[in-house]
């Protein structure tokens, strides 16, 4: 469908889908990096890579989501 054949109200869903998908990219990178940094400690006895996975996390996964519902 292109952008002139769209109704109005499709644009309401978008805003909703990116407003609940944009939460979840965060979490979701930060659950996934933190628990890779966790388990990178867990290994190597360290305390240093779950915080800096947790953080990693959230900038790639904030980039992502910038990327995607930036257009």
């Amino acid at each position: 469908m292109s952008a002139q054949e769209r109704r109005p109200e499709e644009d309401g869903r978008d805003f909703a889908d990116a407003m609940w998908s944009i939460p979840s990219y965060l979490l979701a990178g930060m659950i996934v990096y933190g628990a890779i940094g966790w388990l990178l400690d867990r290994w190597l006895d360290t305390s240093a890579f779950f915080p800096i996975g947790t953080v990693l996390g959230l900038m790639l996964a904030g980039y992502l989501a910038y990327r995607k519902f930036s257009r």
